[in-house]
């Protein structure tokens, strides 16, 4: 077959097989392989899509308060993101399986460089307080050159030291790495607040998974027949879509959240969200640094004594300056107490 030259802002390296000058021995399954490799992309792009979606529901008030980073949703990201990340770790292993082609990588890590910088500098003017320093594409831009030190490691190996990693994270983390500069590392014992914090650690063992993977099956001296031109049969027009997503990776990720932000916030205009309940906020609030239990006891005591003392109405219309009303202060101070809460994040 004829290698595909064109070239592509892909998240994971597109160029998975040799140039055609330089054809390798098994040319044939390495571009099936590439394929497929494009399809699954494409489908952790569209999840990753529809949870963005839920996202921006909820920043529009369509959903309760820390509905997308809490229960279902919160451990559908994370499955997302890692497998993201193990796709990105097979992409560089079929990339690199024939020496690595210095100026087709450094031009397609320096786009993927160039699109975390916009989302650092986008976010920092949208959401400050929660801008992306370290998000899913930093990630990758550093995995793409952390990952080259491990190319000549056995599978196993780079299993083991994945394993490693994931296992032994949260032994080594520590306050010590809280501060901006080191938080990154994923060593911190907490995490800072980000829309998307993929730190090195423990997510790197992600990475490192899809290289062990990709050595043991797909860089094989038999590939696998499902990788082969015999047996590679994904020709219908959902199939090729997602390998399209998953070719143009990196235009997807940077051009979809723009979308459904502008549909939704349209969407807004004409059917605007009703303000959630003071229980719902309280607990969104409450539970993202304490156990749900004493929340729930804090919650309650809040909203009865606030509607009791008359404060609840002006505490949901204009939070801000009720919030410097002292018997607002008072009730929620003692409400805290009774439920065994404290402000350094931990339960009594």
């Amino acid at each position: 077959g004829k290698t595909p030259n064109r070239a592509s802002p892909a998240l994971w390296p597109r160029d998975a097989v040799a140039a055609p000058h330089q054809p390798p021995p098994g040319l044939p399954w390495r571009i099936v392989a590439a394929l497929a490799l494009a399809g699954l992309v494409g489908v952790a792009l569209v999840a990753m899509a529809t949870y963005h979606f839920s996202w921006d529901l909820e920043f529009f008030g369509y959903l309760e308060p820390g509905t997308s980073t809490t229960g279902a949703l919160k451990y559908y990201a994370r499955s997302i993101a890692a497998s993201f990340l193990f796709l990105v770790g097979v992409g560089i292993m079929l990339a690199h399986a024939n020496g690595i082609r210095w100026p087709a990588f450094a031009r397609r890590w320096l786009k993927i460089a160039a699109a975390a910088a916009l989302i650092t500098i986008a976010t920092w003017f949208a959401t400050r307080e929660t801008f992306v320093f370290f998000g899913i594409l930093h990630h990758i831009a550093f995995a793409s050159l952390a990952g080259l030190f491990f190319l000549g490691l056995p599978w196993w190996a780079l299993a083991a030291i994945a394993a490693a990693i994931f296992i032994g994270t949260p032994f080594l983390q520590s306050p010590i790495f809280t501060p901006l500069g080191m938080v990154w590392t994923g060593l911190s014992s907490t995490p800072p607040r980000s829309n998307d914090f993929v730190p090195v650690l423990p997510w790197f063992s992600a990475v490192l998974a899809g290289m062990a993977a990709a050595k043991l099956v797909f860089i094989a001296r038999t590939p696998p027949r499902v990788l082969t031109p015999e047996g590679w049969s994904a020709n219908s027009p959902l199939s090729r879509l997602l390998a399209l997503f998953g070719r143009w990776s990196l235009t997807f990720y940077l051009a979809h959240q723009p979308i459904l932000i502008g549909l939704v916030f349209l969407v807004s205009l004409a059917f605007p969200a009703q303000p959630p309940s003071f229980s719902a906020s309280c607990s969104a609030a409450c539970t993202a640094q304490f156990e749900a239990e004493p929340c729930a006891v804090y919650c309650a005591c809040a909203e009865a004594e606030l509607e009791a003392a008359g404060k609840l109405e002006s505490l949901l219309s204009e939070p801000e300056t009720a919030r410097s009303d002292l018997e607002t202060s008072a009730i929620i101070a003692q409400c805290a107490f009774e439920a065994g809460i404290t402000g350094d994040g931990r339960n009594r």
